[in-house]
């Protein structure tokens, strides 16, 4: 007879949505690349006499491959190339207070208080924050070579023979990724168009936030090349043009979706051959056949599309006609001073930088009076595991556990089986390419297939062999365990600063963009330039949200709750949009009363929202005109307004 599996031995949905792998496409030049750029240090330190000396250009190589993500060229060069000096400087200071007791202790606190600071920066300057921290811990707990640069000139010299790789196709697909992503939007865009309009509702949400991810994505990029170019690079004008012209067909999705009729399958099929276009430089596409317009939200449609089919096949653009959907980026000087004093004056890179140096100064005093051996494992594991810019620090020091254990299995089979010399190389290029093919997957994953690597190279270095195991896991456990406590119990951040005050700024953001909205005197890049930034700043609050549903409670159940609210302010822009477009094309526009009780509303809830730590309902007073424009978004404010918390 079969027997019911106990509820109370059911996994709890914080632990599943940890361990469950994200989907994402398999990199293969990626995984070419990392296999040769750690394999053939060691095949040329082998040749050479000095396989110590290859073990560290691979070390140097697998920070290279972990910062080996970008698509662009020219952002390669940034992703990789920058770590690459911090990593340089990391490893020199470490080198120099290796064997000086408690003044290492402090250096490397020092260190990890500066790592911490600049991590807040922004993408590159995590990483290089990492790499600062990470290299000083190996050259404070490791015997490197002498003199004192050798150890940084290998470890250096590792990570731009991977950049030396991923630029070796530059003069050939030049320009080719950013073409790739403007075309991979205008394909989300038809996905999206595909599914407006018809009842299939959580397809449309997310086909939504799927075009919201890769505009960010295209115009980070262009931007970022652009800022360098000053506007003098006409392809990068074009592309940002074409980007620019998906904007107006993106805007009408919601009102064909409002509207509950699907658009035509010849809609989404017009936008599929733009984005072919846009890939292949195409400047002669054939006619758009597309319906005759009966409605405003159709005229709307059928005027998207041809404007932007009129860009597309635009050959030359004129730069100063060219408008910055997300507002033209700063010289990089100006961007760099302009950060370097926001880490100064910021609460909350002070605040990061203090927990990461408290955790580090622990492990490193620990370390320091109980004799561990390769102690320099326990200040690696925190400064892997206390990333809160990579995601949860309870969930990630699970999944580095975890991913630990699973790990060394792998190795286990690895130090075992292959003995020291050139079967050493193989064997890297068999683990190697796991590193990228892995990583997407989740930390645990990337944890799994690091740590073989790591202790193969140590191996080399060491010659213990099985002997590396042991102390590997329980460093790691031990390391884990002081993120957990000092870095993550002992610094109980309020639920309301660290996503409600983001939430409200974003819902009064939002009272403000139906203000601007219906404003006859608005210029519409502005406004277009307000609505980005909205769903970029929702974007970013949803993945923090995310990142709290992966916490056990109460943090994870109080993220379940607020959960739904976070949706509903999506679908209010939505229904803004929708609105605005709606009068563009014919519809009466909403009296200044309408407009002003729906602002009121959406202040009232911010406040609300600012001043709460758990939600409760609201009851709202909202009427007007059934056939008025703003009848869908008068019921998404009531219903955000009327999303309640569980008892």
């Amino acid at each position: 007879m079969s027997r019911e599996f106990p509820i109370g031995l059911t996994p709890p949905d914080w632990l599943i949505r940890n361990l469950r792998p994200q989907q994402a496409p398999v990199n293969k030049p990626a995984m070419a690349r990392a296999a040769l750029a750690m394999a053939l240090p060691l095949a040329i330190g082998l040749a050479t006499g000095h396989p110590a000396y290859g073990a560290l250009a691979s070390m140097g190589a697998l920070s290279g491959v972990i910062g080996d993500t970008a698509d662009a060229y020219r952002m390669r060069v940034l992703n990789i190339a920058v770590p690459q000096l911090f990593g340089a400087a990391g490893v020199t200071l470490g080198t120099l207070v290796y064997g000086h007791g408690w003044y290492a202790v402090a250096a490397v606190t020092g260190v990890a208080l500066v790592s911490g600071m600049i991590s807040t920066i922004g993408a590159v300057a995590s990483v290089s924050g990492l790499l600062l921290l990470l290299n000083c811990v190996v050259g404070a707990g490791l015997p490197l070579p002498h003199p004192w640069w050798l150890a940084p000139a290998l470890m250096t010299g590792g990570g731009l023979l991977v950049l030396i790789l991923a630029l070796l196709a530059w003069p050939l697909r030049s320009g080719v990724p950013e073409r790739a992503a403007v075309a991979a939007t205008y394909r989300t865009v038809a996905a999206l168009l595909a599914v407006s309009g018809t009842d299939r509702t959580e397809e449309y949400e997310d086909a939504r936030r799927t075009v919201t991810q890769s505009l960010n994505q295209s115009y980070d990029l262009i931007l970022a090349r652009r800022a360098r170019h000053h506007g003098r690079s006409l392809e990068l004008t074009r592309l940002l043009a074409q980007l620019n012209a998906i904007t107006p067909v993106v805007e009408v999705a919601p009102a064909a979706h409002l509207a509950g009729r699907p658009l035509p399958p010849g809609i989404p099929e017009a936008v599929h051959h733009l984005a072919q276009a846009v890939e292949t430089g195409d400047t002669d596409p054939a006619a758009l056949d597309l319906p005759a317009p009966a409605t405003e939200t159709a005229r709307a449609v059928d005027h998207a599309l041809r404007h932007t089919a009129e860009v597309v096949t635009t050959p030359d653009v004129d730069p100063r006609g060219i408008d910055d959907r997300l507002g033209r980026p700063a010289a990089l000087g100006i961007r760099t001073a302009r950060a370097a004093r926001n880490v100064v004056l910021s609460a909350n890179s002070w605040r990061y930088g203090l927990r990461l140096a408290v955790c580090i100064g622990i492990a490193q005093a620990l370390v320091s009076l109980i004799p561990v051996p390769r102690s320099y494992w326990v200040a690696l594991t925190i400064t892997f595991v206390l990333k809160p810019d990579f995601g949860s620090v309870f969930s990630r020091a699970l999944l580095r556990a975890l991913g630990t254990v699973a790990g060394l299995v792998i190795a286990a089979v690895v130090l075992a089986e292959v003995p020291l010399g050139w079967w050493d190389v193989p064997a890297m290029l068999l683990l190697a390419p796991l590193i990228p093919a892995l990583t997407p997957r989740g930390y645990g994953y990337q944890t799994a297939a690091i740590t073989p690597v790591i202790l193969l190279l140590s191996d080399i270095l060491n010659h213990q062999g099985t002997a590396l195991l042991l102390p590997r896991l329980t460093d790691s456990l031990l390391g884990c365990a002081i993120a957990l406590t000092a870095g993550y119990l002992l610094w109980p951040e309020s639920w309301r600063t660290r996503v409600g005050d983001r939430l409200a700024d974003a819902v009064a953001d939002t009272a403000a963009y139906v203000e601007t909205a219906f404003a006859t005197t608005t210029d519409p890049a502005a406004r277009a330039r307000m609505r980005r930034r909205l769903y970029r700043d929702l974007s970013d609050i949803r993945t923090e949200f995310q990142r709290a549903l992966t916490e056990p409670p109460p943090t994870g159940r109080r993220a379940a709750a607020w959960w739904p609210l976070v949706v509903a302010v999506e679908r209010i822009i939505d229904a803004t949009t929708a609105a605005r477009v709606r009068v563009r094309h014919g519809a009466p526009p909403p009296s200044p009363a309408e407009i002003t009780q729906v602002v009121l509303q959406l202040r009232e809830l911010s406040e609300g929202v600012r001043d709460a730590e758990t939600l409760a309902p609201v009851r709202t007073d909202l009427t007007g005109p059934a056939d008025s424009v703003l009848e869908p978004l008068r019921q998404e404010v009531a219903a955000a307004r009327s999303i309640a918390s569980p008892h």
